[in-house]
C-alpha cells in the first residue's frame, strides 16, 4: 500500500488504457450534459465546430478519476480529496479515443501525525485513432493520504 510518506515531490506515475465509445458518451450525456453537441451525432456532425458528437468534460474527468483509482488511489492509503484545482478541458474527446493519465506529485504538507495532504497533478492524454496524441484535460488534485504508522 502506498501511504504519505512513499510519496515524493516530483514522482510520475502513469496509467490507463481507456477506449472511449460512443454509447458510453451518449449515455452519460443524456444522463448528466444533454447539450445536443453530446446527445446528437447527426447534428453534432453537421452542425457543430467539433465536427461530430463529444464527451462531456465531466465525462473526461469521471473517466480520468476512474483511471485514477484503478491504476493510483487503489493501491494506496488515500483519504479522499479536498478538492480540485485548475480543472481545464483542453480538447475534446471523441468516439474511439484512447485514454491514459500521467499523474505528478508537486508538494506534500503534513497536516496531522496520521494524514497529509499531496497536490498531485493529473494530466490526461487522448490517442487519436490518427495515431495523434493530445492533452485533453488537466487538473491539481488535492488527496489525502494516510501517514505510515510508527512500528
Amino acid at each position: 500500500m502506498r501511504f504519505f510518506e512513499d510519496l515524493s515531490v516530483g514522482d510520475i506515475y502513469e496509467y490507463g488504457d481507456y477506449t472511449v465509445s460512443e454509447s458510453e458518451i451518449l449515455e452519460f450525456a443524456e444522463q448528466y450534459d444533454p447539450q445536443w453537441f453530446h446527445t446528437d451525432p447527426e447534428r453534432a456532425k453537421s452542425e457543430s465546430m467539433y465536427g461530430g458528437v463529444i464527451a462531456s468534460g465531466w465525462h473526461t474527468t469521471a473517466m480520468t478519476m476512474r483511471m485514477n483509482v484503478d491504476g493510483f488511489l487503489g493501491d494506496a492509503v488515500a483519504l479522499g480529496a479536498k478538492g480540485v484545482d485548475e480543472l481545464r478541458w483542453w480538447k475534446p474527446v471523441y468516439p474511439g479515443d484512447t485514454l491514459r493519465i500521467e499523474n505528478e506529485v508537486l508538494e506534500k504538507t503534513v497536516e496531522t501525525d496520521d494524514r497529509g495532504l499531496a497536490e498531485i497533478k493529473t494530466t490526461t492524454y487522448a490517442e487519436r485513432e490518427s495515431g495523434e496524441v493530445e492533452v485533453v484535460c488537466s487538473f491539481i488534485g488535492l488527496v489525502m493520504f494516510a501517514r505510515r504508522p510508527e512500528e
